[in-house]
């Protein structure tokens, strides 16, 4: 089965879908029938590519200090169900996206873009590191096993410019407004970070409308 998952990285619900979606296909037995393709959701298209301070960006976005933080309490405690620790206080910065999701092209290349998106996910939610840095880029590339030499070239050059362009547009296409997105044997669609239980109940409406009918687990 085929899944494409929109998101953005710096869209704390989009790491609580992962989480969520991952207990989904384990427990259901789904995890080694499923071929998934992360693709590029900016949320922020115009951010400045330095990136705004977060709090200001935030308290501008939502209407001021208290609302920042009743979300960021939501979120957390939500976070902690799923196994995530957010450190919203470590993150000094909103970063502009665009280099992590071309990064992400990257690793699809290698067949490691689920451990990008896992380790970009972590190290701006849970260490506060700031992910519109190249360098920190090449680290986190580094960290789950990428060449740092050859990422270091990659995002010097403009490698996956216009395909990140395009599979953003044809999120666009589709209608997404929020992410995270998932779409299933490009049939079935799934917007947000949805309970496991709804995950696995798509998975197996997907599966039983094969004309081949169901594979075996």
């Amino acid at each position: 089965m085929r899944v494409e998952i929109y998101s953005d990285i710096v869209c704390p619900w989009c790491f609580i879908g992962k989480r969520r979606w991952e207990k989904a296909i384990e427990t259901a037995g789904y995890a080694n029938h499923v071929q998934v393709t992360w693709r590029p959701f900016q949320l922020n298209p115009t951010m400045p590519k330095s990136g705004m301070d977060r709090r200001t960006y935030l308290e501008a976005k939502f209407g001021g200090a208290d609302a920042r933080r009743e979300i960021e309490e939501r979120l957390a405690k939500a976070g902690v169900a799923d196994g995530i620790m957010f450190a919203f206080d470590r993150i000094a910065r909103t970063p502009n996206t665009f280099e992590a999701h071309r990064l992400m092209w990257f690793a699809q290349q290698h067949k490691r873009q689920d451990d990008l998106a896992e380790g970009l996910f972590h190290a701006y939610f849970s260490e506060g590191r700031d992910i519109g840095a190249g360098q920190t880029l090449v680290d986190i590339a580094a960290e789950i096993g990428l060449d740092r030499d050859a990422t270091r070239q990659f995002l010097a050059s403009d490698q996956g410019v216009e395909v990140v362009r395009e599979e953003e547009a044809a999120g666009h296409g589709l209608g997404i407004r929020g992410v995270p997105y998932f779409v299933l044997n490009d049939t079935y669609a799934i917007s947000g970070a949805q309970p496991p239980d709804i995950f696995v109940s798509a998975l197996q409406k997907v599966e039983a409308d094969r004309p081949e009918g169901k594979v075996g687990r």
